[in-house]
């Protein structure tokens, strides 16, 4: 996962979502710390279409560092904390 070229824009992602306020406009039917960002959102602020930033988006969140919340027809994404914080003790137990 975070071996090639493309886990940049996957750590971008990560770190953005820790505080999405910060990162992201305010949306108009969702909170960005209580539900997320949308795919849109991630891929302007990359400067990709929406279809990478999807895939960055669906690889972390199989992963469970992600979790996704549907609102009318959009999928908002936000950190998974407890998941972010138990891969981290893995790397530095020397996983």
């Amino acid at each position: 996962m975070l071996r090639n070229p493309a886990s940049a824009h996957r750590l971008d992602i990560l770190d953005w979502l820790k505080d999405p306020a910060a990162h992201f406009p305010p949306q108009r039917h969702a909170d960005l710390t209580e539900d997320g960002v949308t795919v849109r959102a991630v891929a302007a602020k990359l400067g990709v279409s929406r279809r990478v930033a999807g895939t960055h988006l669906a690889l972390l969140t199989r992963l469970g560092l992600l979790r996704t919340k549907r609102i009318r027809h959009r999928t908002y994404y936000r950190r998974d904390e407890m998941r972010i914080a138990e891969v981290a003790r893995m790397f530095e137990k020397g996983w």
